[in-house]
């Protein structure tokens, strides 16, 4: 396997292996990402947003798998009256998978590790009717404003927002007493090689590595597992990233299986999905990879994903 890609499109046919239909997975990539956006339901209900869009003439497209996302045909979901009195979020319509994976209950203790800019954080929010306590962490400064502008936007007030390298985050300024309290829930959605998200971004590969994807998947697997060390027995932890790569992917939940107390456990999606790869470029994985879902563009019209459910044992 060669370490640089001189050909951005080299990159995609690493992966045509892995895919059903090399024609159709390639076309999709090359297309433009439609535009979504969420309805943030802490401020409204999709009724309400679809009212209001009608009422201004802003052309969309209900998602049949989500009541709450639509397809903005006209894209530039960013300077819709909407948007900026925090009713919808623009979000790629892969990326609102794992929150409903994790499925956030009202006054639970949720951890978002790798946070900003915010979509799935203030996703989680929703979810928990804005109560609980939901803790958003991310280890960049810049982005961390980004954050803190888009949860203030969308009315979200149970959140706490905390600078810190997720691999050793503590959990004492989140507990009473001597001994740290573990969360519900955690959604590590990790930085990555972002391969998937070719069609909103296509120069997305221009300097893809195998370093580099390498060094973010040794990153990803301390993140991963320092969530599972912070959440409780019986507790749930999502794992999910935007890219193709196995090293990313079933290799970090096939470390996990082997160094921390954890099972991979089935999910149902309502679109279209594959199951995890247990072999890949001489290396084979726990059998239990299985149980994750890859999302690939030319089955939903979406960005590339991958997310995986894990139930915490001990």
């Amino acid at each position: 396997m060669t370490d640089g890609i001189d050909d951005p499109g080299d990159v995609l046919g690493r992966y045509e292996p892995l895919v059903d239909d090399v024609e159709a997975f390639r076309e999709a990539c090359a297309r433009p990402l439609p535009a979504v956006v969420r309805v943030n339901e802490i401020k409204a209900t999709p009724d309400e947003v679809r009212a209001g869009f009608e009422e201004e003439g802003i052309a969309y497209e209900s998602v049949d798998w989500h009541d709450g996302l639509l397809r903005l045909p006209d894209g530039d979901p960013g300077h819709s009256w909407a948007y900026v009195h925090g009713w919808v979020y623009g979000q790629e319509e892969v990326s609102a998978v794992p929150a409903l994976v994790l499925d956030p209950q009202p006054g639970e203790r949720v951890f978002d590790p790798c946070a900003a800019p915010g979509s799935k954080t203030t996703q989680l929010a929703a979810l928990m009717e804005d109560t609980g306590l939901l803790v958003a962490n991310d280890s960049n400064l810049g982005r961390l404003s980004a954050l803190r502008s888009n949860a203030e936007r969308c009315g979200v007030s149970n959140v706490v927002v905390t600078k810190s390298d997720a691999r050793n985050f503590s959990l004492k300024p989140f507990s009473e007493g001597d001994e740290d309290e573990p969360f519900d829930r955690v959604l590590v959605d990790v930085p990555c090689s972002c391969e998937g998200t070719i069609r909103k971004n296509p120069d997305a590969l221009a300097d893809w590595t195998l370093d580099h994807v390498q060094g973010v998947a040794g990153v990803q697997k301390g993140i991963l597992e320092r969530a599972i060390e912070m959440t409780k027995p019986g507790g749930t932890v999502v794992y999910s990233t935007c890219t193709f790569a196995p090293e990313e992917n079933e290799a970090v939940l096939d470390h996990a299986l082997a160094n921390s107390a954890c099972d991979l456990v089935e999910f149902d999606l309502p679109l279209e999905s594959r199951p995890g790869v247990t072999e890949w470029d001489g290396e084979t994985y726990d059998p239990a990879v299985e149980r994750a879902r890859r999302i690939y563009p030319h089955h939903n019209d979406t960005g590339g994903f991958f997310c995986a459910k894990l139930e915490v044992t001990a």
